[in-house]
Formats: C-alpha cells, structure tokens, sequence
C-alpha cells in the first residue's frame, strides 16, 4: 500500500480509528471496517504504520472472504475518529475500548459483511494450524507455547466471549470438527438475535465483540505462522 499522508484527501481509503490509552503510553489503530485489522504502538504514527504493514497480511482474509478486491483497492488511510481506551490498552498494546462507531447501529447487511470476515478469519486459523509445526519456535511472545496451547487459549478465550451471547459450548467440543463448527454457527446466530432485538452482548457493543474475537483469532494464527519450524532450517 503506497504511504499517504494521514488526513489527505483520497478517494479510496481505510477509516482508522486511534485508541489513545488514558496514560498515553500506547495508542492503538483500528480499521473498523475490516474487523481484526488492529495494532498498538507508542504513538500515533507508529500505530498507524504497524498497521498498515499488516495489511498484506489481513489480504489473506478479505480474500476468504470475497472481498479481495475492494480490500486490495485500498490506497490510504484516513483517521476516523479518535477515542479514550482504557488500561489494559496501555498494557497491552490491544484494544479493549469502544469507539462511536462500534456503538451506532449497523445495518443487517453490514453486519452480515463482518460476520463474513469473521467466519474467513476463523476458516484462516484453522488452515495454520492445520500445517504449522506442532513444537513451535522459543520467544518470549506467548511464554513459549506450542501450537496446541495457543489453539486452547484461542478457543478458551473465545468460548468466554460466548457467555455474553448466551452461548455455552464445553471445552472439549471445541475440539471437535463438529463441536467447533456448531459453535461457530451458534456465535453467528446469537449475534443476528441480538442485532434484530438492539441488545448489546452484555456490556459490549456487537461490533466490537465481532473485532475483538476477529483480532484474537488472527492475532495467534500471525503467531504460529511466525514462529513455525516446519518451514525453518535445522
């Protein structure tokens, strides 16, 4: 993606939204119109570049998706609004505020859209950690985890997300082919219910639950792909 300066004129760009935490030592830039698509840095500007550096990335998804081309369309940025985080976004580096936009209703297509891209994005894990290497590369991201604590962590995190829809899936069903796909089926469903009756899921404002488990799903398949040895020397 050519560099744009932020706040030029463009006629095909990416709205971002910056998460500035309440003691600015980390900002987070945030496409909401391609949920998942999200990184923190120390600044404004360096958030924004971590971001776009991931949307080659991201493209993989879009293209799940079927929305390559729009998303490969895409020639700037554009800061959307900017919003107070909380502390866990100067901790992490991560989202974990809501913005006016992911509290304004959406309408029916709209969200189908980003349940589409959140189902691609669930269809993108499960291919990495079907081929990543079973051991995976020390580091100090993630305390060294193999590819099967990362995928229990994912799974267990998302399942914890679920309760605020009314969905409650065991743990071992989640690693079932048939258990994960009828969770999967059931998140989806309880988001179009609630959508339909304007309820939030608990606290959190439906698109922002659809972001959040997006950037998680993605955030840890980045990672196995990062740190798999199936494809590295000896």
């Amino acid at each position: 993606m050519p560099t744009t300066m932020i706040g030029a004129a463009v006629t095909k760009h990416m709205r971002v939204m910056l998460e500035i935490g309440p003691r600015g030592k980390k900002v987070v830039a945030v496409a909401p119109d391609w949920p998942g698509l999200a990184r923190g840095a120390a600044t404004e500007q360096d958030a924004i570049e971590r971001l776009r550096s991931y949307v080659p990335r991201y493209a993989a998804v879009a293209e799940l998706a079927g929305m390559l081309a729009k998303f490969a369309a895409i020639s700037g940025v554009e800061v959307a609004e900017r919003y107070p985080g909380t502390g866990s976004t100067d901790f992490w580096g991560i989202s974990f505020g809501f913005s006016s936009i992911d509290q304004q209703a959406v309408p029916g297509a709209a969200l189908e859209r980003e349940l589409s891209l959140m189902r691609a994005s669930w269809a993108f894990f499960d291919a990495v950690r079907a081929r990543v290497s079973a051991e995976m590369q020390r580091g100090p991201r993630g305390g060294g985890r193999d590819r099967d604590h990362i995928v229990r962590h994912t799974f267990a995190a998302e399942q914890d997300w679920a309760r605020k829809l009314g969905v409650l899936t065991p743990a071992e069903a989640m690693l079932t082919a048939e258990g994960l796909s009828a969770h999967r089926d059931a998140y989806c469903g309880a988001i179009r219910a609630l959508h339909a009756q304007g309820k939030l899921a608990r606290t959190w404002p439906l698109r922002y639950l659809i972001r959040h488990t997006v950037f998680h799903t993605l955030d840890h398949a980045w990672e196995m792909q990062d740190k798999d040895l199936s494809a590295k020397p000896a």
